[in-house]
C-alpha cells in the first residue's frame, strides 16, 4: 500500500495545534522531528540505543508529519484545508513559522526498512563493538572485537542494557577455552561475543524457531559458526553438563524457572551471567539463586536493569 506524506514545517510553539489541524483531516497518529532532540540521550521506551543524525531534521523549527492513504481525488481539497487551518492559527496570533507544506508519495516497503537508518555502530564496552551488517565501520584499535548484527525485524539490534550487561560481564569472566550455554539465545550476539572472547564451544538455544535461523544467520555471517551450535530447545530441558558459563539474557521470571538446571549442567565453580531482570524482581531472582547453590558474585545495572553474575557453590 502507497501513503501521502504531508510535511508542515513549523515552530516548536505550534506543534500541538498543527498536530491537531492534521488529526482532523483524518491522520490516526503525526510523526514529530524536532532538532532539539539532537541534544538528548536518545533510547527508545525498551531501551534500545539509536544515532539520530541532523540531516533528518530541519536546521531551525519543527516539522510535523502525517501519512494518509493515497487518494488524488481529495488530496487538493485537503491541502487547501490545511492552509486555511494555518491562517486561522496565526489570526489568532499564534507563531506557525514558514508554515509551509510538502507532499511525498512513500511505499510501505520503505517503512519496513526506515529503521536502519537510525541503527549505527555502537561501542558497549572499551573492546566490543556492534555494527550492523549495511554500516561501514573502522576498528579504532587492534584489539577491537566487532559484532556484525542483521536482526531482521524480530529481535532488536544488540543494544539493549540487558544486552550490553551481559556483553561486559562475558568480557569481564570469560576465559579462553571456555564452554558457554546461550540460553534464549535471539540473534546470537551473546554466542557470538563469547567466540570472539575466546570461547571454544557454544551450544546456543532457543524456543522460537524464527530465533534459531535468526542466530544460525548471525554465527555465519560473524565467521564463528563452526564454535556455535544452535537448537530450538525449551532452557535447560534435556541438555547436559558440563558449561563453564551459561548465560541468559531473558525475564526475571523465566530465569526462576530454571535455576536448578543452572546448577546441574555448570562445572564446579563455573559461572550464570543472568540478565533481562527489572529492578523491581532482583531479590527474588537472587533468592532463587541462593536456593539453587549459586553465589552471587557480582550485580551490575543501566537504569532500571539488573544483571547477576552468580558462582555454581
Amino acid at each position: 500500500m502507497n501513503w501521502t506524506e504531508i510535511c508542515i514545517h513549523t515552530t516548536a510553539e505550534s506543534v500541538d495545534a498543527v498536530s491537531n489541524i492534521l488529526y482532523e483531516i483524518g491522520a490516526n497518529g503525526v510523526v514529530i522531528e524536532d532538532p532539539e532532540v539532537l541534544h538528548r540521550e536518545w533510547d527508545t521506551p525498551f531501551g534500545e540505543i539509536y544515532q539520530l543524525s541532523p540531516d533528518d531534521f530541519p536546521a531551525e523549527g519543527v516539522f510535523v508529519k502525517a501519512y494518509l492513504p493515497v487518494d488524488s481525488s481529495k488530496l487538493g481539497d485537503t491541502l487547501e484545508s490545511i492552509r486555511e487551518r494555518l491562517a486561522e492559527l496565526e489570526s489568532f496570533g499564534l507563531d506557525v513559522g514558514k508554515g509551509t507544506i510538502s507532499v511525498n508519495d512513500v511505499h510501505e516497503d520503505e517503512w519496513a526498512h526506515a529503521w536502519k537508518k537510525y541503527y549505527k555502530p555502537v561501542a558497549v564496552s572499551d573492546r566490543i563493538t556492534i555494527k550492523p551488517v549495511w554500516e561501514e565501520y573502522t576498528p579504532k584499535r587492534d584489539d577491537e572485537i566487532v559484532i556484525e548484527m542483521d536482526p531482521g525485524m524480530a529481535f532488536g539490534t544488540g543494544t539493549h542494557p540487558t544486552t550490553i550487561l551481559c556483553l561486559r560481564a562475558l568480557e569481564k569472566y570469560l576465559q579462553p577455552g571456555d564452554t558457554v550455554y546461550d540460553v534464549g539465545t535471539g540473534t546470537a550476539i551473546l554466542s557470538v561475543a563469547a567466540v570472539k572472547l575466546g570461547a571454544s564451544r557454544v551450544l546456543a538455544m532457543d524456543l522460537d524457531e524464527v530465533a534459531v535461523r535468526s542466530a544460525q544467520a548471525n554465527a555465519e555471517l560473524n565467521q564463528v559458526h563452526e564454535h556455535v551450535t544452535v537448537i530450538q530447545n525449551d532452557l535447560l530441558n534435556g541438555i547436559a553438563g558440563p558449561a563453564n558459563v551459561v548465560v541468559a539474557n531473558i525475564l526475571a521470571e523465566i530465569i526462576l524457572r530454571f535455576t536448578d538446571d543452572v546448577h546441574r549442567v555448570l562445572t564446579p565453580g563455573g559461572l550464570f551471567i543472568a540478565s533481562g531482570i527489572i529492578r523491581a524482581r532482583e531479590a527474588d531472582v537472587v533468592a532463587a539463586l541462593d536456593k539453587s547453590r549459586l553465589d552471587v558474585m557480582e550485580t551490575v545495572s543501566i537504569d532500571d536493569w539488573v544483571a547477576i553474575v552468580a558462582k555454581k557453590r
